[in-house]
């Protein structure tokens, strides 16, 4: 009988962790407090878009490839917007001084180095971009680039 109360007990709590992480997955969070950039990270700043999408990934995260799929596509799409993937494998020291405990972590920068927001797991599309619109202006005018994404129907 108490075996059968341990075996309850396991699944409850790992329900509730499941549960809890895919709460947690892909939420967009206010920015972490002001720090300096480490070299790659500044490396790859655009001073031509308005916001820089650093998608922090590892070489063997699958659900870094699923980050990607959303947040290219998205970059592509919208004015001022730049995406930009940073592979931290070799350069742990990298994710350490940006804080990221799990990969993928995308964080929205600006094209001084100022965090906007930071997204933990795989992002959400829609809500990344509602939470990104009032940092997007039209500082550059690219050929079928729109300035605002609404729901659009895919191509």
């Amino acid at each position: 009988m108490t075996g059968l109360w341990v075996l309850v007990a396991t699944l409850v709590a790992a329900g509730a962790v499941g549960l809890l992480l895919r709460v947690r997955n892909g939420r967009v969070r206010d920015a972490k407090p002001a720090r300096e950039l480490p070299t790659p990270v500044t490396d790859v700043l655009d001073p031509a878009s308005a916001v820089t999408l650093v998608q922090i990934s590892t070489t063997f995260c699958a659900p870094c490839r699923h980050a990607k799929a959303v947040l290219a596509p998205l970059a592509e799409r919208t004015a001022g917007l730049h995406h930009v993937e940073l592979d931290v494998t070799n350069q742990p020291e990298v994710a350490q001084s940006l804080s990221v405990l799990r990969t993928p972590t995308t964080i929205a920068l600006t094209p001084d180095g100022r965090e906007l927001l930071r997204v933990g797991g795989v992002p959400k599309g829609p809500e990344l971009l509602a939470a990104l619109q009032p940092h997007l202006t039209t500082r550059t005018s690219r050929p079928g680039v729109v300035p605002v994404l609404g729901n659009r129907p895919k191509v």
